[in-house]
């Protein structure tokens, strides 16, 4: 009995430190998915960063491109205005020598050609000033277009330059997130294998447990039967004290019986009669002492005497 309790108290320390063991491992289990849950949070939120730069890198390159085609709309109509201004010069100065020739063949005609000089230097003024506002118009232009693009390239770089390190973030954390999936794979590849040795091992505990507690059963029914033996085998040895006592008791009263009695004789007198008085005058007594002793278990309970006294 000591020894199966003994096993049975083993196989419990087991059990309770194969149960810890597996808290212990479901702790792990527990935290290094909370860890995997917020690697992938900031994944999904870098990611969504990453999303958001592309959006302004696209944007900014919408702008630039819509820049660039501006400038080249500009720098066109720069070249055409250009165009048309060169023509319109030229048709002034065609205009200006057919007028010229005309002055020099009529003499006769001085206030025209103070005219037409007066209308060639207002042209050229003219001229002179349009192209002069035209070029600082396309200077202006062109200027604030570079300013622009300038800063649409520093915001396109600057995009990039976070975009990347945002990459390298990503790449960092899908390293990290890989490793612990490998990892979580392990840990979770051995609770299952634990789990399946402790459960083989469980198993057998509990066929032990089971035939332990079976033969405890038994062990006990064999003790029950053998305290109902012995109980039988006391009833029966107390039922022969008492009987062995009783006739113990009887024989001793028989043997204080036919042993212990005491005869006792008067003294008996003569004296000298004649024959015919002595048969008459003669007289004996006779005194029986009967001493009765009660014992039990070999000791004196009780003691008595009784006489009877008779005549002879």
């Amino acid at each position: 009995m000591r020894e199966l309790r003994r096993q049975v108290e083993l196989l419990t320390n087991q059990r309770a430190r194969v149960d810890v063991e597996r808290d212990n491992l479901i702790d792990d289990l527990q935290k290094l998915k909370q860890r995997l849950q917020e690697e992938i949070h900031l994944k999904e939120e870098a990611e969504n960063n990453l999303a958001a730069f592309r959006a302004d890198v696209d944007a900014a390159t919408l702008a630039r491109i819509d820049l660039e085609r501006r400038i080249e709309s500009l720098q066109e109509e720069i070249a055409f205005l250009k165009k048309v201004h060169e023509e319109e010069i030229r048709e002034l100065q065609s205009q200006l020598q057919e007028q010229q020739v005309q002055v020099e063949m009529d003499v006769s005609k001085p206030d025209l050609t103070a005219a037409l000089r007066d209308i060639r230097a207002q042209y050229e003024n003219i001229a002179a000033k349009n192209i002069s506002e035209a070029e600082e118009w396309y200077k202006s232009k062109v200027s604030d277009l570079t300013q622009a693009a300038n800063k649409n390239n520093d915001a396109i770089r600057q995009a990039k330059q976070e975009m990347m390190e945002y990459r390298h973030q990503i790449q960092s954390f899908t390293c990290e997130i890989d490793a612990l999936k490998g990892t979580n794979d392990s840990l979770m590849r051995q609770m299952r294998e634990m789990e399946e040795r402790f459960a083989g091992e469980a198993g057998n505990y509990q066929d032990t447990i089971q035939r332990l507690e079976e033969e405890i059963r038994h062990l006990k029914d064999e003790m029950a039967r053998h305290l109902r033996e012995y109980q039988d085998l006391l009833n029966v040895k107390m039922a022969l004290d008492v009987e062995i006592a009783t006739y113990r008791k009887l024989l001793e009263g028989e043997e204080s019986r036919i042993s212990l009695p005491i005869q006792t004789f008067s003294a008996i007198n003569f004296r000298e009669t004649s024959p015919e008085q002595r048969s008459s005058e003669v007289h004996s007594k006779k005194t029986v002492t009967i001493k009765t002793i009660e014992t039990r278990d070999g000791e004196v309970v009780s003691e008595a005497m009784q006489q009877h006294n008779e005549m002879m």
